[in-house]
Order: structure tokens, then sequence, then C-alpha cells
């Protein structure tokens, strides 16, 4: 059986005929437009190309799924608020259904990469995963069971919103100290900035001549060179991020975690640091069943494979 996944995002509508194993058997993408009736358009328009290119006909596939930035309600098939998409409040998979004539499903996106990495990547085979996305802010999504977590009103695995520093730096949700502030991205760039402006013989200088150009490379190309500077950036950095992660892997146990996202292309050079801190403070630190932290493996196919399969894990 086919079905059809959308990853609904500020740029793209990208969009797949993905198989029960996960499998992606044809691809599309076109421009996101702005308004709620053009981006329902945008996202038959990119359903129909996918079928096309799989060499099936739309009604050949059992449903579609939309995985969407922001706030969701999957059961009123309603984007309550994308603010990057200008949505608000719109039944977006009743708009999709009524234009491709299938049953339609609505998720958040880090959800929907979440099981993409489960049924088809990192977490493939096993009963549990945690997936990461380290971006513009901390992206989040769980598998527990075999089944989509998402809170019983399905805004649960807001994992950049727990606290780490309280007090600390302010976040878009009004608390201060999220993980996201420190272990997103723009976290990252903003701990880059402010030791540039501290040590200006610093040699991050050297890979970004001006605040602006830094980015989530240059503290570890100025580290990796000897700088002393960018050692202490990314040391913190990585305490930070290993606090959450180990947060996570209390809470939940699970099988994997994995980790993906722009920062994530450190690869061992990021994750290695993480682990040893695993080691010391996990709870389960001495045991034989311990969670296996790794690379999240799908990339840009998470979203639109986890979309595409919500039916079948909710």
């Amino acid at each position: 059986m086919n079905y059809i996944g959308i990853d609904l995002g500020g740029t793209n509508v990208a969009a797949a005929v993905v198989n029960e194993t996960g499998r992606c058997l044809g691809q599309a993408s076109i421009p996101t437009p702005r308004g709620a009736e053009k981006i329902a358009d945008a996202i038959a328009q990119a359903a129909v190309l996918a079928c096309s290119d799989a060499g099936i006909a739309v009604t050949d596939a059992r449903s579609v799924g939309v995985a969407s930035a922001g706030s969701i309600d999957p059961e009123g098939g309603m984007v309550t608020h994308a603010f990057n998409l200008d949505l608000h409040n719109v039944p977006l998979a009743g708009m999709v259904s009524q234009r491709l004539g299938l049953p339609a499903t609505l998720e958040n996106d880090a959800n929907a990469a979440a099981l993409g990495e489960f049924v088809a990547g990192a977490g493939r085979g096993g009963r549990s995963l945690v997936a990461v996305t380290l971006g513009t802010g901390v992206g989040s999504g769980a598998v527990l069971n075999g089944k989509l977590f998402t809170g019983s009103n399905y805004a649960g695995m807001e994992a950049g919103h727990m606290v780490i520093h309280r007090g600390g730096r302010q976040c878009t949700c009004g608390r201060q100290g999220c993980w996201e502030t420190y272990a997103s991205a723009t976290g990252l760039i903003r701990s880059t900035r402010e030791a540039m402006e501290a040590h200006p013989d610093s040699i991050l200088w050297h890979y970004a001549p001006t605040l602006e150009a830094a980015n989530g490379k240059t503290a570890f190309d100025a580290a990796q060179a000897g700088d002393a500077v960018a050692q202490a950036v990314v040391e913190s950095y990585v305490d930070d991020l290993a606090c959450g992660i180990t947060n996570l892997i209390n809470l939940f146990q699970p099988e994997t975690l994995c980790v993906a996202g722009g920062v994530s292309r450190q690869g061992e050079n990021l994750l290695g640091p993480v682990r040893k801190i695993l080691d010391a403070e996990e709870f389960t630190r001495d045991g034989t069943r311990r969670t296996r932290l790794c690379l999240a493996q799908l990339g840009s196919e998470a979203g639109v494979i986890g979309a595409a399969l919500v039916p079948l894990y909710r």
C-alpha cells in the first residue's frame, strides 16, 4: 500500500510517495506560496507530481499526510498557528483532502521527522526512538512502544523548552534558560559572537571576519585549529547539549536517540564528547541496556516519510 507524505516548509513544499516500509517511490518539490488556499493548492500539486514520479495515480494512494511547523491540532486537522507560513486556525487537512479526494492527516513536522527516522532511519527495527533536531530552534519528537507520542493535547515533546539554566537566556516561548536558547544552531551562533566580541584577538575572527558571518561551524573550525576561546565555546555548547540529551534519556530510556540538523554535521566531533558526559551522568550508565546515541540518517526525507505513515503509528 502506498501513502503520500508532504513536508510543508517555509521555502518549499516537498512531497513523496512512500510504501509501508518507509521507502520513497517518487518525489517532488515546489516553492511554498503564501495564503492558505494557495498552500493547499501547492500541496495538491506536489502530491500529483510525486505520484507521477512514482508511476501511480493519486487514487492509488491510501491517504495523504501533511507535516507542518507550528502549533497543530491533528484531531481537528487544524494548523492553529504556523507563524513562518502565516497560517492561523486553518483547517488544512480538510482542504487537502477536498483537493485530492483522499483522507488527510496533519502532524507537527518534528513529530513526523521522528517517525520517519523510527520507521526507515536510525530507529529502524526498534520499538522506541527520540529524535532531536538542532536548527533555528531545537525540534524533538518521540516514538514510544511503536506509537508516535504527542501528549494528550498534541503539544508533547517540546524538549527545546525545558529549562537547563534557570534565569538564563530569554526564550521566544516566554521562559528563561530554555534548552534551545543554548543548544540550537542559533544559540551556538550567539555564544560564538559573544566570544568574538569579548576576545578580539581570537582566531574566531579568521573564520568569521564579521559578527554577522559567524555560523554553526565557526567555533568548531576555530577550536580544531587550536584556539582556546573557540574550544571554550564548543565545550560549553557540548555541556548544554548533553544536559538536555541526558534529561531525555533519563525520562524516556529510548532504544535510540538520534541527532539531526546543521550542527549534527560535526559528527563524532560533536557526539563523542556528548557520549563521555552521558557515561558520567546518565542514570543507567552502569546498565547493560543503554540508549544508543547516533546521527539521524534520513536528512530531508525524514519529514515526508513520517508524514505519510502517521496513520499507521498514531
